[in-house]
This record gives structure tokens, C-alpha cells and sequence, in this order.
């Protein structure tokens, strides 16, 4: 396993995206301990999670506890795992993701988070998204406060632009220490927030990093224009003797250094395919095929 670093904390270079543990189509509990108990051995040790990661109308925290049981039933050390979550989400009965970045909502659902993972302070929270309806310095303001209380070690913010990341930083500084956005070959407009984050040291958590490749495995003419977008990955995938999403998630490490994927995953062969993308070094031939079918893509778009 290679490493990066969040807020100064040696982390591994590919991380665990824990939803899909607790959303619509998750796996039962024995499964789904033994996919975080999998990338654990495999030496992921950062966890994403989110208090809001639950079936529609559910409690809140579904994902929490799951995690929170798994590290508690690993057989082995769980000192250096960084487990992040994030709070002003929610999953009201109808399926929909709302959004609510009041400050007293924010610091409430941080607690009831800590509470749920068993710690005396959240490793990483993160806000979830910014509510258009809350002055976002105020949600930020909200993450500062939960610093100074103890509440939480690390703060971090989720599907924003490079201005809110700009003012988030003027607020919290280098306590402000990562940014989570959709990123993959197929969603690359946050390139220019990817680029902000390695400006100024922060980790740069791309959610949904496979996005489209388990998709586009077709061959010849039958392929759809989404599907030969993805054809690089497929190719060298064939190449090297390894699956096409471990190729994304090895490329993905090289558009920056503060790049740290966090796949998900909802069963044990998933997430030890996704951890050894790690040790998976692409040539610069590799590369420049993937910049290329990446950005002819874009233009086409």
C-alpha cells in the first residue's frame, strides 16, 4: 500500500467508500462487516461515511454503526484507520437527498455521529454539500465551532466549487483539510477544484471514481459513444492482467498528489481489487493513452 496524507495523517493512497454498505441493493451485515474487515486487511485505512448513508425514511446513522462495528470486530490493529463522515444530508421517506447546513443542525448531527461511531472525537467531518438557503460561511462557521469544542479533529468540505473552497479556507485555514467532489473519467469538471486542493495541501476525495467503467466492457460497434469512452482503461486493463477499475483508480492518484480515491464497494473481492490499484504504477505510454481518450472525450461533449 502506498500513502497520502489528510490534514498531516498518513493515510493509504486508496480509500473505502462505505455507502453502498447501507443504500438501496446493500448486502447483508455478515457481507457487508467482511468488505470493511477485506479493505482493511488489504491496508486501506481511511473510511468515508456520512450520517445520511441509509435506506429512505430510515434512522439516520445506518453506515456509522456498520462501520463502527467493523473496526470494533477486526482481528487486527485499527489505531492509524481515519474514519470521515459527514452530516447535513438527509433521506427522507420518498428517496430524495435533502439538504440542511443550518449551524445548529450541523453541530447537532456531529454529535449524534460521534456518539454513533464510539469516539471520543469525529477523525474527519466533513459538510456534505452547501445549502443554498444557509449563508455558507455560516455552515463553515459551524465547522470551526465543532474544532474549537473538541467535537471533531479534521474538517473537510463535499461538492463545492473552487470559490466556496477559497472561502471555506479563509474561515478555518489549515484546519480546513480536504475536499470530496465527483470525479472520474466520466465527471471531470472538477479538475479545476482538483487543482485548488494540491494549491493548497488539501486532500482531494473524489466520490464515485468508477463511475461508467464496469459499463462500457462491449467490444467493436456495438459499443455506445458512453462506452468507448471508458475503451483505454478496458485495454490496458487486458494488457496488464488486471481489471479496468483498478487502472482508473491507479490513474486517478496521477492527475495529483493529493489525490485519494474512495471507491466504493459492497463486497470483499471488490475492495481488495480496488486497495491493490495502489501498487498498480502506470508508464508514461499508459498515461498518455488514458489523457488522451479522457480529454477527446471532453471535447466531444
Amino acid at each position: 500500500m502506498r500513502y497520502r496524507t489528510v490534514g498531516g495523517l498518513r493515510v493509504s493512497a486508496i480509500g473505502l467508500g462505505a455507502m453502498p454498505l447501507s443504500i438501496e441493493g446493500r448486502p447483508d451485515e455478515a457481507r457487508a462487516l467482511a468488505t470493511v474487515h477485506a479493505a482493511l486487511d488489504a491496508g486501506v485505512t481511511l473510511l468515508d461515511t456520512a450520517d445520511s448513508y441509509h435506506l429512505p425514511g430510515a434512522e439516520p446513522g445506518h453506515n456509522e454503526r456498520l462501520v463502527a462495528r467493523a473496526l470494533a470486530t477486526y482481528g487486527g490493529t485499527t489505531e492509524d484507520v481515519l474514519v470521515a463522515t459527514k452530516g447535513g444530508r438527509g433521506r427522507p421517506a420518498g428517496g430524495e437527498w435533502t439538504v440542511d447546513g443550518r449551524p445548529d443542525r450541523l453541530k447537532a448531527a456531529a454529535e449524534a455521529s460521534r456518539k454513533r461511531l464510539g469516539v471520543d472525537a469525529i477523525g474527519l467531518y466533513q459538510l456534505h454539500k452547501p445549502d443554498p438557503r444557509v449563508p455558507f460561511e455560516d455552515s463553515v462557521g459551524a465547522l470551526l465551532g465543532l474544532l474549537d469544542a473538541g467535537t471533531v479533529r479534521l474538517v473537510g468540505i463535499s461538492n463545492t466549487d473552487t470559490d466556496q473552497i477559497r472561502r471555506a479556507h479563509a474561515i478555518l485555514g489549515d484546519r480546513l483539510v480536504s475536499v470530496q467532489n465527483r470525479y472520474s473519467p466520466a465527471v471531470v469538471d472538477s479538475e479545476p477544484e482538483m487543482r485548488l486542493c494540491a494549491e493548497l495541501g488539501l486532500a482531494f476525495l473524489p466520490w464515485s471514481p468508477l463511475g461508467g467503467i464496469a459499463r462500457s466492457s462491449l467490444d467493436g460497434p456495438s459499443r455506445t459513444e458512453g462506452e468507448h469512452r471508458f475503451a483505454a482503461f478496458h485495454e490496458i486493463g487486458r494488457e496488464r492482467g488486471v481489471s479496468p477499475q483498478r487502472v482508473c483508480l491507479s490513474w486517478l492518484t496521477t492527475r495529483s498528489p493529493t489525490v485519494i480515491p474512495i471507491p466504493g464497494a459492497s463486497r470483499p473481492a471488490t475492495v481488495r481489487d480496488s486497495a491493490a490499484a495502489a501498487d498498480l504504477t502506470l508508464d508514461e505510454e499508459e498515461l498518455t493513452r488514458l489523457e488522451d481518450a479522457t480529454r477527446r472525450r471532453a471535447v466531444r461533449e
